[in-house]
């Protein structure tokens, strides 16, 4: 073997290219066969559907899918080469020689280098995030936010960030030139003491900062909410519609907090399009996903994931190789923490781009339990015409392709989800 292929750097290297590219040419040819099949179906509704939804609808919804498909492939293509510019082009390199003429070494500099990096490329994120908002929602009538909301949001999101983002990075980065060998695990106690603090603060001190939420004011949906959680056996801190109007036409509900902040909230705009039989049957296929503790086996899979992260961390920061192969030369006089953390950001997904499908596979079959669930504990066939409802003023195709499915759907299309139903004793 040529002593420079032999060079763990270059051979790091290539892997790196190799499964960015590799990525890159499978999401687009899912991509491309996603707007082929869904353009190739836009002109009939499928025989399951036609007596609920009108042709308008089901065409509305193919355009809005293969324009948001076709933006996607965009963003895909565009952020494939900011990661070759912060990595093999050497934009990281640049940002931490400039950094460290600036500040020198320290707990500063490494902080510095983090929070610039994640200003740049949140600068580079707004054109993409305008036009996602401004345009293509807009066109198909979903964009409800006026530019000055736009920019409320994205100030409180800074706001947020350097409150609650700026203590935690500095402990983090503290912790990796501190704790000797074993920082990794130390790191990943305090991440996941965050994340569950975040679970329990979020429904009632971050969130409205965003929305309003005001308590449930319909008595006779709220009693039926309240009697469907009791024979469920649930509790929660209270019912809650969200504002959601202000931003987008899109409905949704949700559970939110944990333990005893647990709150159920509703859209407005879901309120407005279903009637209670409807939402009581969307409310139980929620219930169901607690019934079967799906949140907490998310979370306890997002635990074990991050321990593994942490862990493999740990040790690719002291290999040079790490850094020379992804274009970056390592401080010498000084910690590259900072450094590791942002080139395993970068570096990972693709090597776990492939994985994508296993857990799009899980979701869907959680989203298959707690339908049989809201069967159990509602109706079928309240839930089916809710779904209905949904998939139509939400624009989502009822004709998506088969393996843009298994790759990324967390939900099942609607034909599996409402056939899956009807064999349980829903409506189809």
């Amino acid at each position: 073997m040529p002593e420079a292929l032999a060079n763990p750097s270059n051979i790091f290297t290539f892997a790196f290219a190799a499964a960015l590219m590799c990525s890159l040419s499978l999401k687009f040819w899912l991509d491309t066969r996603q707007v082929r099949h869904v353009a190739q179906h836009r002109g009939a509704v499928p025989a399951a559907f036609a007596s609920r939804i009108p042709l308008a609808a089901h065409q509305k919804a193919a355009d809005y899918t293969v324009a948001k498909t076709r933006f996607g492939m965009l963003e895909l293509a565009w952020g494939v080469a900011v990661t070759l510019g912060w990595t093999l082009l050497g934009g990281l390199n640049a940002l931490n020689e400039f950094v460290a003429q600036q500040w020198g070494p320290g707990l500063v500099s490494q902080a510095a280098l983090m929070g610039l990096f994640i200003a740049i490329n949140a600068v580079i994120d707004i054109p993409f995030s305008l036009y996602g908002t401004f345009v293509i929602e807009k066109a198909f009538g979903f964009n409800k936010t006026t530019p000055m909301l736009w920019l409320q949001d994205l100030a409180k999101s800074v706001v947020l960030g350097l409150l609650i983002g700026t203590p935690l990075l500095l402990l983090v980065l503290w912790l990796m030139g501190a704790a000797g060998p074993a920082w990794w695990l130390w790191t990943w106690g305090v991440w996941m003491g965050f994340n569950v603090l975040t679970m329990l603060v979020y429904p009632t001190w971050i969130a409205p900062w965003f929305n309003k939420f005001q308590p449930l004011e319909d008595a006779a949906l709220a009693a039926r909410v309240q009697a469907l959680m009791q024979r469920c056996g649930f509790r929660a801190q209270g019912f809650y519609v969200m504002d959601g109007s202000k931003r987008s036409a899109h409905a949704n509900a949700y559970f939110t907090g944990f333990g005893a902040s647990k709150r159920v909230v509703f859209y407005d705009t879901l309120l407005a399009r279903l009637n209670a039989d409807e939402v009581d049957a969307v409310l139980a296929h929620e219930l169901g996903h607690f019934a079967h503790r799906h949140i907490l086996k998310r979370v306890l899979s997002l635990f074990a994931l991050s321990l593994l992260g942490f862990a493999l961390l740990g040790w690719l920061g002291t290999r040079v190789w790490f850094y020379t192969g992804l274009g970056v030369l390592p401080n010498l006089g000084d910690a590259n923490d900072a450094l590791a953390l942002l080139l395993f950001m970068l570096a990972l997904p693709p090597f776990t781009a492939f994985i994508g499908p296993v857990f799009s596979w899980i979701s869907r079959r959680h989203e298959f339990e707690a339908d049989a669930y809201a069967v159990q504990k509602s109706s079928g066939a309240h839930l089916s015409s809710a779904l209905l409802k949904l998939y139509e003023d939400n624009a989502t195709t009822l004709t998506p392709d088969p393996w843009y499915v298994r790759f990324y759907y967390s939900h099942p299309p609607a034909m599996q989800r409402l056939s899956r139903m009807a064999t349980q004793g829903g409506a189809a």
